[in-house]
Parts: C-alpha cells; sequence; structure tokens
C-alpha cells in the first residue's frame, strides 16, 4: 500500500529572503505548497523554516592527520547534519565518501575530490603533492572524480622564504583551470596571502577559499570577474594560535598570519561591499569541528554583512551558487526548523528545532 503519511510545516516559510509562507506540505518527501487530498496521517512541525543550510567549505572524510575511516565520517556527516548543513560542498578530501550518497538520513554532498598542491607544500597526506608540469593530468583526473569542483591549493608556507608564497606559475594555472572547465568543473583554491591572487582570478578560476590575503587592488578584480569567495572565518580565528605555534622558527610567516587576522572583517566587508560573491562555509575536518555552519553566518553579520544576506549566503544563495534547490515546489524536502525568525537573530541558526531531510524529521 502507498504510505500517504504527509508532513505539515507550519507557520512561516522562508522560501526567500523575502518569500514568506505560512505552511508546507511534504509529500514522498518532496515539497508542495498545495494541501494534499485525502490524507490520513499528518505530522506537524511549527517554526521559522528556510531550506537545509549549506555549508560551503567543509570536508567529511578528513581530520588533522588525513583520511579518516567510514564511521569517523559518519559521525563528521551526523554532526553537521545536526546542525542544520544538509547540503555540504566538500573543498577536498582523500576519502572516498561515495557511499554516503545511498544514505538518505546524511547530508548531500559536492565533492570537490582531492586537494592538489606542490610538493611539500601543505599538509602531510591531505593532498596529491606534485610539480607543476604535472597540474593539468591531476586537475583533469580530480574534476572527473568530483562533482563539478576541482581544489588547489594556491600558497603555503615557503620554507625557504620563511613566509606564504604562491605555490603555481601563471601558465600552469592557466592551463589547468582551462581544462577543468573543459571537462564541466569549477575551480576553487586555498589561499591565505595576497600573492597567489590576481594570477589565479585572470587564469579564469571561479572561487577562492579563505581569501584573507585580498586588498584594495584584488577586490575590485574579484568583482570584475565574479569570482566568489568562502571566507571561513570560524577558522581565520585559529590564526593567532598558529603564529604562536610558528613564530620562533618563522617570525616572518608568524606576524603575516597576525596581520592577516586583525584585518579579516575589514576584508570581508570591503569584499562584500565591492560586490563580491560571499558564501558560508566552516573548514570543518581539518583541525576544526564539525557543526559550526551557523556559527559562520554570526561571523559573516560580525564583518558587517546584513543579516539576510549572511543567511543567504548559507542558504538561497548558495543553494542557487551550488545549482541545488531550495524549497521550491517539487524539491526534496531538505528544512530546517527554528524557534525564531533568524532574520532578527542569526544566532539562532546555532539551534536548529527541527531537522528535516529528504522528507523525514532527522532531528
Amino acid at each position: 500500500m502507498r504510505d500517504r503519511t504527509v508532513l505539515r510545516v507550519k507557520g512561516r516559510v522562508l522560501v526567500g529572503p523575502e518569500d514568506v509562507r505560512d505552511e508546507l506540505w511534504v509529500v514522498g518527501g518532496r515539497v508542495t505548497y498545495d494541501r494534499p487530498a485525502g490524507a490520513h496521517d499528518v505530522t506537524t512541525v511549527e517554526g521559522w523554516a528556510l531550506p537545509g543550510l549549506v555549508d560551503a567549505h567543509c570536508h567529511v572524510g578528513l581530520d588533522a592527520h588525513g583520511p579518516v575511516s567510514a564511521d569517523v565520517a559518519e559521525k563528521q556527516a551526523l554532526t553537521d547534519r545536526e546542525a542544520g548543513a544538509l547540503l555540504i560542498r566538500d573543498a577536498g578530501s582523500p576519502s572516498d565518501t561515495r557511499w554516503i550518497d545511498a544514505r538518505d538520513d546524511l547530508p548531500k554532498i559536492i565533492r570537490a575530490g582531492r586537494h592538489i598542491a606542490r610538493t611539500r607544500r601543505y599538509i602531510r597526506d591531505y593532498a596529491y603533492e606534485i610539480e607543476p608540469p604535472d597540474l593539468v593530468a591531476y586537475v583533469a583526473q580530480e574534476a572527473r572524480r568530483g562533482d563539478g569542483w576541482v581544489k588547489l591549493v594556491g600558497d603555503w608556507i615557503d620554507r625557504d622564504a620563511g613566509d606564504l608564497t604562491a605555490c603555481w606559475p601563471r601558465d600552469a594555472v592557466e592551463a589547468a583551470i582551462a581544462e577543468a572547465h573543459r571537462l564541466g568543473a569549477r575551480v576553487t583554491a586555498h589561499c591565505f596571502a595576497e600573492d597567489s591572487l590576481r594570477d589565479l582570478v585572470e587564469a579564469g578560476i571561479d572561487c577562492v577559499e579563505h581569501a584573507t590575503g585580498l586588498t584594495e587592488d584584488t577586490i575590485p578584480l574579484f568583482a570584475e570577474h565574479g569570482v566568489a569567495i568562502v571566507p571561513t572565518l570560524v577558522n581565520i580565528a585559529t590564526f593567532p594560535a598558529l603564529a604562536d605555534g610558528g613564530a620562533a622558527r618563522f617570525p616572518r610567516w608568524s606576524a603575516h598570519m597576525r596581520r592577516l587576522y586583525e584585518r579579516r572583517y575589514d576584508t570581508v566587508r570591503a569584499a562584500y561591499d565591492a560586490g563580491v560573491p560571499v558564501y558560508a562555509g566552516t573548514d570543518a575536518g581539518g583541525g576544526l569541528a564539525h557543526g559550526l555552519v551557523g556559527g559562520e553566518v554570526a561571523e559573516l553579520v560580525t564583518a558587517g554583512l546584513p543579516a539576510v544576506d549572511a543567511i543567504s549566503a548559507a542558504v538561497w544563495g548558495a543553494r542557487d551558487w551550488l545549482g541545488r534547490p531550495g524549497l521550491v515546489e517539487g524539491a526534496p524536502a531538505d528544512l530546517v526548523v527554528f524557534d525564531t525568525d533568524p532574520r532578527e537573530d542569526v544566532r539562532v541558526l546555532t539551534a536548529p528545532r527541527r531537522i528535516v531531510l529528504n522528507g523525514k524529521v532527522v532531528g
């Protein structure tokens, strides 16, 4: 017999920043705004409903030491789910997490394959470590393995220089990004410092992670080319501790990291004011805990984004950017319910009241 159980979400449904409805129905795991006829078993959830939150920079299957077991990856995904993050852009992982796709109780993941880094220029056991002549081939490989994204390490500490420097020559990234685009993938890059940004943008990159090195010279370039940033401010908060740990051996790097940290909010606000697309991501899964996307939205507000735009960076705008639907007719019913209107106080995003994934109440 066909299951006629339905879910009713009653209260205020934020389909978009200004599109607010009184109720939503879930039938067969999908959204409808038409009251279903003949439903005999209705479960009602009340509150302020949003599309499932998006963590646009997360690493399921990775911890501080490299790849993790499936059991650990499952716990990471569940932690993100309980925080309301029902869509994740996995910005680089050495683990095969395709098995998650078969689980309707775990967040949906958009993968960027494994990080691609310069030899001895990234965290051990995270990335493919290669030299420039091999970059195009590895980008092509990860473009085919991923879900429409590839992740480069654009800069990292150069031990000889004692500071952050760009990892790739301009011609190498131009060829690699062109190859990714030919294969239908977008490219993003980890970048803390200033040096790599102009070459990456002019080479056609689609996004930059962290982007703490943006300046008044490169911000207009990002805006002109429509290059998005994912600031990961909850991760940038770790810079002072990192700087302390490396101060004795790499004093230039340490001082540089402190400067980037100190101007982090000004950098994000200047980028936003210039029209650079900004999205919410936490960088969970390396040295940072999972389940922090609500805190990242609050950090974007602290940086100066209006509340509704900071929410959009993790909800409506982020879903549009990643090509995944929100609470539109016929879409998978992935939503989060809160006690109060998050537009009035984004801190409510850290405390979901109910979580619905694929039409089922899972939290």
